[in-house]
């Protein structure tokens, strides 16, 4: 598995986690550092990740804003919690992140909701992200 497929899934599983726990994502990445280093057992949170999550954290406002006006039919309360974070990560990555194309941006998101929600999740996925990279310039400037 690639060095940044490793960081997006780390990251995803600390916005999970905070989200869960209703924690913020920097206090559960400072857990899972802390973790890190006090067990050989845990692989090191990678700089990726770190920047994933302390991103994701600087927009987080601004990125439920996003979901919440675009995903139709579906109040960001009541969004399954996988796929919510999976979405919030995913824009973060696509909206903000110049150095990722926007296609590795999307397709990863769409993997993770493979791998860790529902059947109908990446089409989902999918179809939020597609929105966000067709709005990419408006979603900056506002």
């Amino acid at each position: 598995m690639a060095a940044r497929n490793k960081a997006r899934k780390r990251a995803f599983q600390i916005l999970f986690e905070a989200d869960q726990r209703g924690a913020s994502v920097q206090e559960v990445l400072a857990d899972w550092v802390r973790h890190a280093r006090s067990d050989d057992r845990q692989p090191p949170v990678s700089e990726y990740t770190m920047e994933l999550v302390e991103g994701y954290a600087q927009y987080a406002g601004r990125i439920d804003e996003l979901l919440a006006t675009y995903a139709e039919g579906w109040a960001l309360d009541r969004m399954p919690v996988v796929d919510r974070n999976i979405l919030r990560l995913g824009t973060y990555e696509l909206v903000w992140v110049d150095g990722t194309p926007d296609a590795v941006a999307i397709d990863e998101a769409v993997q993770l909701a493979k791998e860790f929600s529902t059947d109908e999740s990446p089409s989902f996925v999918n179809g939020m992200l597609a929105r966000f990279k067709d709005l990419k310039p408006k979603l900056r400037r506002d």
